[in-house]
């Protein structure tokens, strides 16, 4: 299958669908850190979107969408604009005609899922896939099936601090890469991508 894995630069999901044997691209307009630039095409996912892609899965950014940054829409009234833009480019996945297509973000907040086309379909976290971690992640499906849960190592503990180190991710201090670290995708739930979703048939047009 060709596949097109956007708003990638890790690569990350990319490898695990190479592996499989699929004709596999990241897309993203940083040059790409997982090794493989032959994979990687340095564009506007919007300038190939046209191009025919048996399968896409999408990973927009979700700066003024999550949940998790509501708190600045009242203080910073220009985050507004810019959640509307957004959304709007989120729903260039959601309108896509590709006839199997994942689209993964954070949680989003009440305001933005009144302008995203719809609610998403699933949600999951790292510990069902062999990471000891927190990071809910939700998933909106055209034409795939939910992920199934392939390695349970939770759910976390009670304890106060093993909680804390389960949820690291979130409490990444301030920096120049904190968003790009934070919104790598756990290679346990890449694999269950690739080889959940790179099975399905596809149907010639």
């Amino acid at each position: 299958m060709k596949v097109l894995i956007a708003c990638e630069e890790s690569q990350t999901v990319t490898k695990e669908f190479r592996k499989l044997g699929h004709e596999a691209y990241s897309c993203d307009l940083q040059e790409c850190s997982g090794g493989h630039p032959e994979w990687h095409i340095q564009t506007d996912v919007r300038n190939i979107l046209s191009e025919h892609w048996d399968v896409i899965i999408a990973h927009p950014v979700c700066r003024y969408i999550a949940n998790s940054g509501v708190q600045w829409l009242y203080r910073d009234i220009d985050r507004w604009v810019k959640m509307y833009q957004g959304c709007e480019f989120f729903n260039l996945f959601l309108d896509h005609p590709c006839e199997l297509i994942a689209i993964e973000n954070p949680i989003p907040h009440k305001y933005s899922l009144g302008y995203l086309r719809r609610k998403y379909d699933q949600i999951i976290q790292p510990w069902q896939f062999g990471h000891k971690k927190m990071k809910a992640t939700c998933f909106w499906l055209k034409g795939l099936p939910k992920l199934v849960p392939t390695n349970i190592v939770g759910p976390p503990p009670k304890d106060k601090e093993e909680r804390k180190k389960w949820a690291d991710c979130h409490r990444m201090p301030p920096g120049p890469e904190r968003e790009k670290l934070r919104s790598k995708t756990y290679r346990g739930i890449a694999q269950a991508m690739a080889e959940q979703w790179g099975c399905i048939e596809v149907v010639a047009a």
